[in-house]
């Protein structure tokens, strides 16, 4: 990858951390703890906003595993290895990068890491 593209994509990855950010403050609220006083909240309210919450901090972790990856992203930038699959070496395609630029690996050695992992 030739540097203007490297850039492209640096920007990129901090636009999506950027969005990140600003998912966080809007999941905040549905984080908040739940309420036990069932007099002031009645029974299904409350089991709604414990499922609400749930679902909020099972977000919230998928954000952090997504900061992670954009996190590897910038450091392969960094020491020269971005756009090269971790596992083989190999370049990874263009168009896979276009759609996931945090992917660590090409589509074969994806597609190895699935089949190993099926039964």
């Amino acid at each position: 990858m030739d540097e203007a593209q490297i850039a492209a994509i640096r920007t990129r990855l901090e636009a999506m951390l950027a969005a990140l950010d600003q998912d966080d403050v809007r999941g905040a609220e549905g984080q908040r703890i739940v309420s036990l006083d069932q007099a002031s909240v009645g029974r299904l309210s409350r089991m709604d906003a414990l499922q609400g919450q749930a679902m909020a901090k099972a977000t919230q972790a998928r954000r952090e595993t997504n900061r992670k990856r954009i996190a590897a992203a910038f450091a392969r930038i960094d020491e020269g290895e971005f756009g090269y699959c971790t596992e083989c070496g190999e370049e990874i395609a263009a168009n896979r990068l276009d759609l996931d630029p945090t992917v660590p690996t090409c589509i074969a050695c994806a597609q190895g890491h699935t089949r190993r992992d099926r039964p």
